[in-house]
Formats: C-alpha cells, sequence, structure tokens
C-alpha cells in the first residue's frame, strides 16, 4: 500500500487528488496539509514540517501554490519522501536544485500536465515543428490559476523550440504599437506565449503551426479535474522506481 500525504488537500485539485487516491486499491491518503484546511477522514496539519514529524508516508502529492511548493518539496526530498507536484511556476533551475537535496532515493516528479491527452498535444507538437517555419501557442485557463503562461504552454514551447532547430522570423514585439505592449506575447525559447484567463474553462491549449499556404492547428480542451486524475495515480504508482528528477507524465507513459 502507497501511503500519501496531499499538501493543498482542500483545494480544488487537492480534492480530486484525495478522491482518486481514496478510490485506488493500492494507495491510501494518510494526511493532509493545508493551513487553509477543512474537516477530513484523515489528519490534517497547516506545515509540511508538522505532517513529516506526525505521519509516515511514501509520496507527497503538491498541489498548492507557485509560492510555497518549493518549500514543501524540499522538506520532502530532504526527509527522503517521494514527490509528485502538479503546481507549476518552478524554473527548470528551481527543479533541479530541489532535486539535488533529496535524501537517498527520493525521487522528485514534477508535471506541467497530467492529462495524457496534453501529454500527446506536446509530442504532436514535437513531431509538427520541424516542418513549419512559424508555431504559437495559445492557452486559456480559468481566471483563479495563479500562473502566466502555464506551466503546459512553457513545457510545449520548449519542446516545439528544442525540436525545429531555428527562431521564428515572424514579427515580434518590436511591432507593438504604444500603449499595447505583449500583443505579440511572451517569448519562450523564441516561441511565442499567450495567456487567456476567464471564468468558463477548466484548461485549454492550441499549438498553431503555419508555413506557405497551410496551417496546423493542435488542441487540446480539459473540461473537468477528473481528468488529471489518471496522471496523478499514474505519477504516485511510478516514482518510488525512480530517482533524481523526473519531467514530464511521458516519462513514465512510455
Amino acid at each position: 500500500m502507497i501511503r500519501v500525504a496531499v499538501a493543498g488537500y482542500a483545494g480544488r485539485m487537492g480534492s480530486a487528488v484525495v478522491e482518486a487516491v481514496t478510490a485506488a486499491d493500492d494507495m491510501e491518503v494518510v494526511c493532509g496539509i493545508d493551513p487553509f484546511g477543512k474537516e477530513a477522514a484523515f489528519p490534517t496539519y497547516e506545515a509540511i514540517e508538522q505532517a513529516i514529524e506526525g505521519e509516515s508516508f511514501d509520496v507527497l502529492v503538491d498541489f498548492t501554490q507557485p509560492s510555497v511548493v518549493a518549500g514543501n518539496v524540499e522538506k520532502a526530498l530532504s526527509a527522503g519522501i517521494d514527490c509528485v507536484v502538479g503546481t507549476t511556476g518552478m524554473s527548470n533551475d528551481t527543479l533541479d536544485a530541489l532535486a539535488s537535496k533529496a535524501a537517498g532515493h527520493a525521487c522528485l516528479f514534477y508535471a506541467p500536465n497530467f492529462t495524457t491527452g496534453a501529454v500527446l498535444m506536446m509530442q504532436f507538437a514535437k513531431a509538427a515543428a520541424p516542418f513549419f517555419p512559424e508555431a504559437e501557442v495559445l492557452e486559456f485557463h480559468h481566471c483563479n490559476k495563479k500562473d502566466a503562461p502555464s506551466g503546459t504552454a512553457v513545457r510545449t514551447a520548449q519542446i516545439i523550440a528544442s525540436a525545429r532547430g531555428f527562431e521564428s522570423e515572424a514579427p515580434g514585439s518590436e511591432t507593438e504599437i504604444d500603449g499595447c505592449k505583449g500583443a505579440r506575447g511572451a517569448l519562450v525559447d523564441g516561441v511565442p506565449v499567450h495567456s487567456v484567463r476567464s471564468m468558463g474553462y477548466v484548461a485549454s491549449q492550441e499549438v498553431v503551426f503555419g508555413s506557405m499556404g497551410q496551417t496546423l492547428t493542435i488542441r487540446h480542451d480539459s473540461w473537468d479535474r477528473a481528468s488529471y486524475m489518471p496522471g496523478v495515480l499514474l505519477g504516485i504508482r511510478s516514482v518510488g522506481d525512480r530517482t533524481g528528477l523526473v519531467v514530464g507524465l511521458e516519462e513514465f507513459m512510455d
């Protein structure tokens, strides 16, 4: 039985994780961590230090906030606890630094997106990138998302850039008119990324490729947080077999 602690258990994603883990036959929620916690069927703590001292668990699942995730993960890894992280907003340098502090065989698994469809979208974008001189990423999320662009969008742009080996020649920020800075989006490794925040969305993303006389659009939509749960459970089941830093659900899907 895999013993799981859920950081951010009282939030929308955290609540979905608790439900999914509870329903699984091979794992259990041993505690929740959240300073804004609510009554639960398991012990709860306001801070990760209290949870580590009070409980024994194999995996920490973190769906908290960009401002606290690094601290949670550092303390868990230092205690030899594997981490499955869905909170975005951490740079590659931060992930590397955190993984370097892991004790024993502890693993930090970070996934910008836990839905299988989003992972496939990124793989399709990787395959298309060398054949199209232009590529842009448009991502749409609910109005309460704390970071922009999304981790999925950043990861997609990085994959496109590494797969094609050249940068777009389309006009960029130099063409933005006065008072409209940002109209061409943020550049992530040379790929423009545009973020929309609005009620009505959960998580959607388009990758638009263009070449002479044609466009290719790859789109993924997630309408319910339940779509993330198979990926989260796969991460929980797989992280114990790895050490160090693992980035991307595709590493376990393979």
